[in-house]
């Protein structure tokens, strides 16, 4: 059986879900490197840095054992993003709070320090704008790529981005 894949997005994703629900695992793994992205996007708004990847091979491994349960094909994304955000948010109900030991290291990483500094900021922010945020400047996703990915119109990831950045600008400007 060949597939085409070379189809538009949601086309694409629908071939491969198919396949994938009929046991092809190539076709798993094409879905995992085009959502690899969104999902580690997705709960790195949620959870801490040193989690999120963990957490994403949870979620992926989570996919594989309910593909069958997923309905309609063209929904993936959607169906994926919900799976992630269940992950952080079951990460948070059974965690205590925790302070990864290398944020108060002495070292040269300052830009490292600063991105976990904006990461943090993120964090603070509403969730609709968290997500949208981290997918773009973390996981350098589009706004039509996030929109396709998580289920969102185009339209709401572009209001979402625009909010979410003035916020965060707002709360990374120094006081005066």
């Amino acid at each position: 059986m060949v597939l085409d894949f070379g189809l538009a997005a949601p086309d694409a994703d629908a071939a491969l879900v198919a396949a994938a629900q009929a046991g092809d695992r190539a076709a798993f793994g094409r879905l995992y490197e085009r959502y690899a992205r969104m999902v580690h996007g997705i709960l790195l708004a949620h959870v801490p840095w040193s989690d999120a990847e963990d957490l994403q091979q949870d979620v992926f491994v989570t996919a594989l054992q309910r593909l069958g349960s997923l309905r309609e094909a063209g929904a993936f994304g959607g169906w994926l993003a919900a799976i992630a955000r269940h992950a952080a948010f079951d990460r948070h109900r059974r965690q205590r709070p925790t302070v990864a030991a290398d944020e108060f290291l002495p070292g040269p990483d300052a830009p490292r320090l600063e991105a976990m500094a904006v990461l943090a900021e993120i964090h603070r922010l509403p969730e609709a704008y968290r997500e949208s945020l981290t997918l773009r400047l973390v996981e350098g996703l589009t706004g039509p790529e996030i929109a396709a990915r998580v289920g969102l119109t185009p339209d709401s990831v572009r209001v979402n981005l625009h909010r979410g950045l003035k916020m965060l600008k707002e709360r990374l400007e120094p006081k005066p």
